[in-house]
């Protein structure tokens, strides 16, 4: 159902497991042949693998496609200088889903989120104390009016509290608590225990969400945002490659474009020379062609210069350490296609809507909101809330007796009951609502603005596309007569039937042609890939299957 299959790759297994806190990196590489369209041959399967690294990225990509030259321009030729680098656009996928900084540092974004969902869990984690005091007490000695004198009393007391406290996911809370009092001195010698257990359970605030389970509800939405975002970050940096890796191809072929016009500026200018030494050419004539050759030479630094430049945007994009790359001569395998594909523009939609992380990231926004808003609302009820306490009581001369008598379960004690609070006027949590309940509303046009916003994407798209073939084709044939054209006119020339003016205007006009040819063709794939990108087709088209573990 994909408007848009590359014809030469087919679905291949990727899975990018991110592993906490470390993992194994293993690349598996396994091809079968491209496909073209609408059908193909079967290649020989290729593997691939590298070493572990601290996150484990598991892929596997197509064998790269070495389809014949494009028509018009020759073959550049083979680098077989020692830093030559010959890289496919599978190469460079594979390189750059390795060592792309940018990918690097946005794939720590699902870990921090996926700590952050198990830190707001960290709620219920019981909680365990315990304290000790000591107190001593003298009392005043007191003369009654009998002239009876009470002696001064002095306790002191040895108090120990153990307990466990904690909540649930529905809003209870606990605690498991315990006293041991020992009392000695010139008063009363008493050791007392108690050991109970109390709980306390919301019935309507805080009890379909609190803020515990808003927090975990949120941080779970938020790990699925860093994951689309993570994709979202391959599809943008994929397509940049694919289209560096375009315009390196393009300007590579430029550059021979350009070397081809100065060997026809040559041919010409030694071919005046000879007729000029026997008379047959104005000296002028001679200078215009030599003014020609110097003209290509010079657009040859240029497209040099320009090819230069490129190599190093590819290099910025499939490495994160340039010194080591930066002496390389990059040289793409890879051809610019010419494959005409079919659209239909009500798929292309239905594909952009329920694919392209970004939109799926605004649902998610969309979602979280409506969390919150649900959590406003619980908040609009007044607190009624059912407790009670269960537990036993135990005393005797020695702490010990105390304890053992707690131990006996005779003494129990239990209370139970409910209170309820009710906010008179409850502003602040009717205000909270309402300003929730707008905020949601404004993210539902959110996310219908950005569903728009694909759907113009994807028919632009379509239309550069279907506009970019057309110009493939009408700068093939402009080539093909720029070609036949020169030829005639160099015949002519030659017969003396036309001037070194006109052929030196023939000779521009092919390489300007040319030049165009090559163009329009790094244009169009260019196209191909965006629309891609904007339809979230992008690892589809390139036989990626992406999975976050």
């Amino acid at each position: 159902m994909n408007p848009i299959h590359h014809p030469s790759l087919t679905m291949k297994l990727v899975s990018i497991l991110l592993s906490l806190p470390a993992a194994a990196l293993t690349l598996l590489g396994q091809t079968n042949a491209p496909e073209s369209v609408p059908s193909g041959t079967n290649n020989a399967a290729t593997n691939a693998s590298t070493p572990a690294g601290t996150n484990a990225w598991e892929y596997a990509l197509p064998t790269p496609n070495t389809s014949s030259n494009l028509p018009g321009v020759e073959t550049p030729p083979v680098t077989e200088a020692p830093n030559a680098r010959h890289l496919s656009l599978q190469d460079c996928i594979q390189l750059t889903l390795q060592h792309n900084l940018d990918l690097q540092i946005t794939r720590y974004n699902p870990q921090v989120a996926l700590f952050n969902v198990r830190e707001a869990y960290g709620a219920y984690d019981p909680i365990l104390g315990f304290s000790a005091q000591h107190d001593h007490d003298e009392s005043v000695p007191r003369i009654l009016s009998t002239n009876i004198t009470i002696p001064s009393l002095r306790s002191d007391d040895n108090t120990f509290n153990p307990s466990l406290t904690g909540s649930s996911p529905i809003g209870t809370t606990y605690a498991l608590q315990g006293n041991a009092t020992d009392t000695y001195g010139n008063s009363p010698e008493l050791s007392t225990g108690t050991a109970s257990f109390n709980v306390t359970q919301p019935l309507l605030r805080n009890f379909w969400i609190d803020s515990s389970r808003l927090q975990i509800r949120v941080a779970k939405n938020r790990l699925k945002y860093s994951e689309f975002g993570l994709k979202w970050e391959v599809f943008q940096v994929i397509t940049l490659l694919e289209q560096a890796y375009f315009d390196l191809i393009y300007s590579r072929e430029n550059v021979v474009v350009q070397q081809n016009a100065v060997e026809l500026a040559a041919r010409l200018v030694a071919e005046n020379r000879k007729r000029l030494e026997v008379g047959a050419l104005a000296p002028l004539d001679l200078e215009s062609a030599e003014a020609q050759a110097a003209q290509s030479r010079a657009a040859v630094l240029a497209a040099q210069s320009q090819l230069g430049t490129q190599e190093r945007v590819v290099k910025a994009l499939i490495t994160d350490n340039f010194a080591q790359w930066a002496d390389l001569v990059l040289v793409p395998s890879g051809k610019l296609t010419d494959t005409h594909y079919l659209f239909n523009r009500q798929e292309s939609w239905s594909k952009g809507l329920s694919q392209r992380p970004d939109l799926l990231q605004s649902k998610l926004n969309v979602e979280q909101q409506g969390i919150v808003l649900k959590y406003n609302r619980n908040q609009l009820f007044p607190e009624l809330d059912v407790f009670g306490t269960y537990g036993y009581n135990g005393a005797g001369r020695e702490f010990g007796d105390a304890l053992y008598n707690v131990q006996q379960l005779n003494h129990r004690t239990y209370t139970y009951g409910a209170k309820i609070s009710i906010p008179l006027a409850n502003t602040t949590a009717r205000n909270a609502y309402k300003s929730q309940k707008a905020t949601v509303e404004q993210t539902i046009l959110q996310l219908k603005q950005a569903e728009q916003n694909v759907m113009i994407s994807i028919d632009n798209d379509i239309g550069t596309m279907q506009a970019d073939y057309e110009q493939v084709l009408a700068t093939r044939s402009a080539r093909q007569y720029a070609e036949a054209a020169l030829n005639a006119e160099q015949t002519k020339l030659q017969n003396g039937k036309s001037t070194v003016y006109t052929v030196l205007q023939m000779q521009r006009d092919l390489t300007a042609a040319r030049g165009n040819e090559i163009l329009a063709l790094d244009n169009y794939n260019k196209s191909v890939s965006t629309l891609s990108r904007d339809e979230g087709t992008t690892l589809e088209r390139l036989g990626i299957d992406w999975q976050v573990k």
